[in-house]
């Protein structure tokens, strides 16, 4: 049964009762590689499948469940898998859904490690990887054939915001007999619920918003429970050992207790952020989904229910123009990941993209120029202060 209660209650309370764990408030940290068994008959069954419980922290570990639980509600899917972290997630999903002379259409722009994956190591093993304008849904009919297994997108993409239309793609995927795989990091939970709109998996890397607080590296996905099983036995315990620490499992838990509070003013702040850059004479381009100049709009109101923190932005001297921003900030941490409490800024075609070519960075519309943006939890007149400071240090700030 759906649990009714709102996101941020069940963020909190999901899956634990203190009353059934001497009443501690904080659920306690399982710190144990292995469980004992009550008989050698017991041990037996807990192997074969045939009795629910805990064997071996690199399957499962009771503090890992817990967190499972809660993504898995936040996310509206029947259960959950914590990894180690987001490319652990992806790698072990993919490793499980596919096999040599299978096909994987993505959108054009994609994370530079996933680029990477797919390109450097799906590829080696027989697994043809096909990128798609996924903006424009029709172009999957066109390109769906009968190897196509997975259909893999982010949304919003990173690094230049790309949105795709989950349920009109993932209508597409599915009349064609293919999986719906989402990276949904850069909107969380909070923001867009793939599951509910047709994807089949979703993942994050849970680093970024969900932890909040840059102290940890991990990954969750979820999806329907027979399949979170099958890639917790097949890809993450014997394809990758791609295992979360219970201790990160308690911190990302400690996070989500404030995912939607800090979800909010990552977004307010964002939107006065972007609205600056917008009319600033230094910037040629803003993409972000709460301006009404950003091409898909529409599509950012129908499938989010707030257009998120990240910004990508071009200024009009091109990269050039970009490294001398960036070093000349002061408060803004020239860094690399999202979704921290801090506001970091990063340069995709050097840093985070780097793994594309040149001409491949061209192809998949990741300029040379771009600049990325992860709008941080400070007061957002400091933000915009350090931004101007670094633009034009002549031109008086203006917010709005």
């Amino acid at each position: 049964m759906t649990d009714p209660k709102g996101f941020a209650t069940r963020a909190i309370h999901t899956g634990y009762d203190p009353l059934q764990n001497e009443g501690a408030l904080t659920p306690p940290l399982h710190l144990t590689s292995t469980f004992t068994f009550e008989t050698a008959e017991v041990g037996a069954e807990l192997f074969a499948g045939e009795r629910a419980g805990h064997i071996y922290s690199r399957i499962s570990n009771p503090t890992l469940d817990l967190l499972e639980q809660r993504m898995a509600s936040l996310e509206g899917a029947e259960a959950g898998l914590a990894l180690a972290s987001g490319m652990g997630a992806v790698t072990s999903v993919l490793w499980t859904l596919l096999s040599p002379g299978d096909e994987v259409i993505v959108d054009k722009t994609l994370y530079g490690c996933t680029f990477a994956y797919m390109h450097h190591g799906l590829r080696k093993f027989g697994i043809t990887i096909t990128h798609v304008d996924l903006t424009e849904p029709d172009n999957l009919t066109a390109a769906m054939t009968d190897r196509t297994r997975v259909v893999y997108f982010e949304t919003p993409a990173n690094p230049n915001m790309r949105l795709v239309d989950i349920a009109a793609v993932s209508k597409i995927a599915h009349a064609g007999g293919a999986q719906v795989v989402v990276d949904n990091t850069y909107a969380t939970p909070y923001l867009t619920r793939p599951i509910a709109l047709g994807a089949d998996l979703v993942l994050h890397s849970a680093t970024k918003y969900l932890g909040g607080h840059g102290d940890l590296v991990a990954g969750i996905v979820v999806g329907r429970a027979e399949q979170i099983t099958e890639i917790r036995l097949v890809g993450m315990k014997d394809m990758t050992g791609a295992v979360m620490a219970p201790f990160n499992a308690m911190l990302i838990m400690r996070g989500l207790k404030t995912l939607a509070l800090r979800m909010d003013r990552h977004c307010a702040s964002a939107q006065v952020v972007a609205n600056w850059l917008e009319g600033h004479p230094e910037v040629a381009k803003v993409h972000f989904p709460g301006l009404e100049s950003f091409d898909q709009h529409a599509l950012a109101k129908q499938q989010m229910t707030q257009p998120g923190a990240m910004i990508a932005f071009e200024l009009k001297g091109g990269m050039d123009a970009g490294r001398r921003m960036m070093n000349n900030l002061g408060m803004i941490a020239r860094a690399v990941s999202l979704g921290d409490a801090e506001t970091l800024i990063q340069h995709p075609a050097s840093m985070t993209h780097s793994t594309y070519t040149p001409e491949e960075r061209a192809e998949h519309g990741i300029s040379d120029g771009l600049i990325r943006l992860s709008v941080g939890l400070e007061d957002v007149e400091d933000i915009l202060a350090d931004l101007h400071g670094a633009l034009s240090p002549r031109l008086s700030v203006v917010a709005g």
